[in-house]
């Protein structure tokens, strides 16, 4: 990375107020360029907003170092104006990789999406979804009544497959999280790890009578009949956290949170 007092950096803030009054400051202090131009870009926000910041620098990825101007705030580190640029040039960086998904409604329509965190199925209407599940090809759940399923990228393991019971995974374990969501049958069925490499296809079963949406992070797709989800190691995010509060370091402390 660039020697600190060199860094190019571009600001990014969402819409709340201490967000974008936070934008002001900084810029006005280090200097801002546009995003394309930056070493690295400083998202000021809560964790939808570092998604968000990640999402829109897919293509072209840059070091992206949060800082919390928002709530959770579990993928940013402390708001703090004082020497950002030692700051920055001693983060510690986290690599990850995008979920990628296939999804063909029922129109025969197909649509894909990359997911950070992960991608989950979801009932529509009052009826429990009905998933079948493949792994590689192989049929490994014939039936799954549920209220949906979700696959989560380690970093997105604390999130909503966290919330749905499902396993905190440290980041270098190269493993998803295969989650169901409230399994009516079988009702015992708690999920499963799977290799990073592998291929999950899920078929919805009876689409017509119990509707199922995907969503890979914030992206939508209604009455889908089957998706497929694969990681996406072409693709790799970079985000930055100060020296001793690393993204590993948190996933590892939330595993003892009580």
């Amino acid at each position: 990375m660039t020697s600190a007092p060199h860094l190019r950096l571009a600001f990014a803030a969402s819409d709340r107020p201490e967000a974008q009054e936070a934008r002001r400051r900084l810029a006005h202090r280090y200097g801002s360029v546009p995003e394309r131009d930056a070493d690295v870009v400083v998202a000021l926000g809560g964790d939808g907003f570092m998604l968000e910041t990640l999402h829109r620098n897919m293509e072209q990825p840059k070091p992206i170092y949060g800082m919390n101007r928002g709530s959770v705030g579990f993928l940013m580190n402390d708001y703090e104006e004082d020497e950002l640029f030692e700051r920055i040039a001693a983060a510690e960086q986290a690599i990850i990789h995008p979920l990628g998904m296939t999804a063909t409604d029922v129109a025969g329509r197909q649509h894909s999406a990359l997911a950070i965190n992960e991608v989950s199925l979801l009932r529509q209407t009052r009826q429990t979804a009905k998933l079948r599940i493949s792994v590689d090809g192989k049929v490994r759940l014939s039936e799954l009544s549920c209220d949906g399923a979700l696959v989560a990228t380690p970093a997105g393991s604390t999130a909503y497959n966290l919330s749905a019971h499902g396993p905190i995974i440290p980041l270098d374990a190269r493993v998803m999280a295969l989650t169901p969501i409230s399994a009516f049958r079988p009702r015992r069925w708690r999920g499963a790890l799977l290799p990073h490499a592998a291929c999950v296809r899920f078929d919805i079963l009876e689409a017509d009578k119990r509707p199922v949406s995907a969503v890979a992070d914030n992206y939508e797709v209604r009455d889908v009949c089957w998706v497929e989800i694969a990681e996406n190691r072409d693709i790799s995010l970079t985000m930055l956290f100060d020296a001793g509060r690393s993204l590993e370091e948190r996933v590892l402390a939330e595993q003892f949170a009580v």
